[in-house]
């Protein structure tokens, strides 16, 4: 659902207002301006011969921003939603909805001292008044209201935003998106120590009763593979599929799919195409889908949108579900440990260390055996043994599959790379204080 957008400019209400100013110049540097110069923000506003009107658009000329503060429009977007539900759809992904609103005074966005030319430009400027308004929790409750008239109905909302306010959007007062999307193992530097402390910190901030989330890739990133290697993106799945709260998984992931070079004359991306000699295009990342070795992967008889992986012989669906080591191979068991397992479908998190190579953690459903989750983040060995508790218990997940079904007591030795889950027979813990 990509609320600031429509296939038509004509719509009522689109911002601003209705004010028009039917052939009159907006003013291009106070409303809202995005790149910077008036030059750049002209490229915001567009004319719209029909309605005799300028109208603003964050993104695309084809996504005209609504005018939320418009009761006409507001229904009106309810009553789209209402269709699609009387269809029967699950609920929507609402995108960019910390965008869909923007200052009622029209004040410039500061300028953004830390920008450099390799940034894309709307960085140039830091989004104080275009995103994340107070008025936006009202319309995110509004959409809320309207799921909730229906059975069993999911509403998610796209927001980047810093954990204290990203957990806003899960409503204080009345409530508002089931899941805003966690990106935070996206956005974080590879570092255990501040992993763990941003999960801490997330656990801790969730209103009370309200459920995580989690994300290792999308559209707008580069791939897990081409971020941290495929090594090391096996360790992110075993991550992703044993916190607590729900994982979204991107396609291709679960087979190492990796970013794929498209040559500027085939770029599809209106970012890569709008901003040209960045590397900004998001196509890399959204390159088909490899479902076998036949011709274009087995994904369409035709020309692709974008160009096929030249791996895809050798890296594909097919192949892998042969192949005990494969990514595939290690998604498939920690999806059926997690469907089968309590603990790890809805049990507490417990952390249990982190240093400068590994995080450690326990999930544990009341009356259910608890999972030890020990992840290397570093390619080097690395040696768990904790000092705060003591457990025993048997491998039942491993990136060294040799490991599988080993019996492991009060301390783990890992390779680099390695990541596994341990089922725990018994585990207490204990005070890592000697004087205690």
């Amino acid at each position: 659902m990509n609320t600031p957008g429509s296939s038509s400019p004509a719509v009522p209400g689109t911002t601003p207002k209705e004010t028009g100013t039917s052939g009159k110049t907006p003013n291009l540097t106070a409303p809202l301006q995005i790149t910077g110069s008036a030059s750049s923000a002209a490229a915001h506003w567009q004319w719209d011969e029909t309605t005799k009107q300028y109208y603003y658009h964050a993104f695309l000329v084809k996504q005209p921003d609504l005018n939320w503060r418009n009761p006409e429009v507001v229904e009106a977007m309810h009553n789209i939603m209402r269709f699609w539900l009387d269809k029967g759809v699950d609920g929507f992904r609402v995108d960019a909805m910390w965008h869909m609103i923007k200052d009622s005074q029209w004040r410039d966005n500061p300028h953004n001292p830390d920008y450099k030319d390799t940034m894309a430009t709307y960085e140039k400027l830091l989004p104080v008044y275009s995103t994340d308004q107070p008025e936006m929790h009202e319309i995110a409750a509004g959409m809320r209201k309207v799921l909730d008239q229906y059975d069993e109905r999911l509403m998610i909302a796209e927001i980047y935003l810093p954990v204290h306010r990203l957990v806003t959007y899960y409503g204080t007062q009345d409530k508002e998106a089931h899941l805003p999307f966690n990106f935070m193992l996206i956005s974080l530097p590879r570092e255990p120590r501040l992993i763990a402390a941003a999960i801490d910190e997330y656990e801790a901030a969730l209103p009370g009763g309200d459920w995580p989330n989690w994300v290792i890739g999308n559209h707008d990133q580069p791939r897990i593979t081409s971020r941290v290697g495929a090594q090391q993106a096996k360790i992110a799945a075993i991550l992703l599929l044993t916190l607590r709260g729900t994982p979204t998984m991107y396609y291709g992931d679960e087979i190492s799919m990796r970013d794929i070079p498209i040559p500027e004359e085939e770029v599809q991306d209106p970012q890569g195409l709008n901003m040209p000699g960045k590397n900004l295009s998001r196509d890399p990342e959204r390159t088909p889908m490899l479902w076998d070795n036949s011709g274009n992967a087995g994904f369409t008889g035709a020309k692709p949108w974008l160009r096929i992986d030249p791996a895809f012989q050798r890296r594909n669906v097919q192949i892998q579900k042969t192949n005990p080591i494969s990514a595939l191979t290690l998604y498939k068991s920690l999806i059926d440990l997690r469907q089968q397992e309590p603990s790890l479908m809805t049990g507490d998190y417990k952390p249990v260390c982190s240093d400068h190579q590994m995080i450690a953690y326990i999930r544990q459903a009341e009356g259910q055996p608890g999972f030890l989750i020990v992840l290397n983040l570093t390619h080097r060995p690395c040696y768990f043994k904790p000092g705060t508790i003591l457990f025993k218990g048997t491998i039942v997940i491993d990136t060294v599959p040799e490991q599988l079904n080993a019996t492991v007591r009060d301390k783990i030795d890992l390779s680099g790379d390695e990541g596994l889950v341990v089922r725990l027979d018994e585990w207490q813990s204990v005070s890592s204080n000697p004087s205690l």
